[in-house]
């Protein structure tokens, strides 16, 4: 038999261009036992489907690429698919699914079982071409047959969940020229200049990251690897290597840290906006002592300014075991707007596998989405073509 359309990995985006796919024969196959496994993962178990500030401005990659690709599937669309189940607007413009993720799975599931066949369990070793025809083998040494391919196995983000990159290695095979996966969303580990975060473990508090002409605001969690929280997860995203400023104070200065100490006539440990615990172990690493504000020589004075733009060079990454997402993927310059490969007619990539990676917030699902759509709408049109080319071939053989 051949397939209309096989895709390889049944996670959001490969199950989003079954469910939009007007074909008559699509298979997905999937190699772990469970479909969608990061999706039930997603939110901490309750779905960031998307962003009412969805931009491509909140994505590292190629901007116009992005932007053609997010215009094919607006945030009221994406909610409108998953009715009756409800969203809710919350913190950062997110929207959460007010069940579990389990309920945006299981909507899905049933939605593609309606219109393609799934198989699990099954691992993709090898994809070739013949002609206008791939061929996709299984590590069980099945062979599936297809006019059309679709790539939608993500990342190796998750490692836990079954991830790996076997996306790169399918591109590869073709000459597709990518991206290197590299850890996304993840804490930042340290070098031993910056050993005193390790001290602060468990302390959190609001911070400016500024980086790769990015400014960036939220949380930041110290932990006894580094530091990690959702604006250094943010800044992960776009940090290689070099240095990262933090502002540990941003909504403050140096004149209202003053101000603060009753016009610094106290320890700058009692400051009120700032963890004393951060305040002391700060003071440490800067080889300082608590004392009244006042008191603070010149050259102290610059140290303790600091606080407003703190540079360091992170010594590396969490990994991929603690990364939500993996940056990297196939290059959007081997892809028309169709996220179809330039090089190989039929062979279509979709979410996270491209690289177009977004902040946190729901930013991946929605591309992992609207990339799907992107996809099927193409392969859709491709068949309605060819089903009018036949159709009048047939007309003419009845004449």
């Amino acid at each position: 038999m051949i397939y209309d359309a096989v895709i390889v990995g049944a996670g959001a985006a490969g199950l989003f261009s079954a469910i939009n796919l007007r074909a008559k024969s699509v298979l997905i196959v999937e190699k772990n036992a469970l479909a969608g496994r990061k999706i039930l993962a997603s939110g901490g178990g309750r779905c960031n489907i998307t962003n009412a500030n969805l931009s491509a401005k909140n994505y590292l990659g190629d901007e116009n690429f992005i932007s053609q690709i997010l215009r094919q599937l607006s945030v009221d669309e994406l909610l409108s698919v998953f009715a009756p189940l409800e969203f809710g607007l919350e913190k950062n413009a997110q929207y959460f699914c007010k069940n579990h993720s389990r309920a945006v799975l299981q909507k899905l599931l049933s939605m593609a079982q309606k219109s393609c066949e799934i198989r699990t369990n099954c691992e993709i070793c090898e994809i070739s071409k013949s002609g206008e025809i791939f061929n996709v083998l299984s590590s069980k040494g099945e062979k599936f047959c297809a006019k059309n391919l679709i790539i939608a196995t993500g990342g190796p983000s998750f490692r836990a969940l079954g991830a790996s990159d076997s996306a790169l290695s399918f591109a590869v095979s073709f000459g597709i020229k990518c991206e290197k996966f590299r850890p996304a969303l993840v804490g930042l580990c340290v070098q031993k200049s910056e050993f005193w975060f390790k001290n602060l473990s468990g302390v959190s508090l609001g911070v400016r990251a500024k980086l790769a002409g990015r400014d960036i605001t939220g949380e930041a969690l110290f932990t006894h690897r580094g530091i990690s929280g959702p604006a250094i997860l943010n800044a992960s995203l776009f940090w290689r290597s070099g240095k990262i400023t933090l502002n540990f104070a941003p909504n403050h200065n140096m004149q209202s840290l003053e101000k603060a100490l009753n016009g610094g006539k106290k320890q700058l440990s009692s400051l009120p906006f700032l963890p004393k615990r951060f305040v002391l172990e700060f003071l440490r690493s800067q080889n300082l002592q608590d004392k009244i504000f006042s008191k603070y020589s010149h050259a102290e004075l610059e140290k303790i300014a600091r606080i407003f733009s703190y540079e360091f060079a992170p010594a590396g990454t969490f990994g991929f075991e603690k990364a939500e997402i993996s940056a990297g993927g196939v290059c959007a310059d081997e892809l028309g707007a169709d996220c179809e490969s330039k090089k190989i007619p039929g062979l279509y990539f979709a979410g996270e596998c491209i690289d177009a990676s977004g902040m946190l917030g729901g930013y991946n699902l929605h591309f992992a989405f609207a990339s799907a759509l992107c996809v099927a709408r193409a392969i859709n049109s491709k068949l309605s073509a060819r089903n009018l080319t036949n159709f009048k071939i047939r007309q003419i053989l009845q004449i």
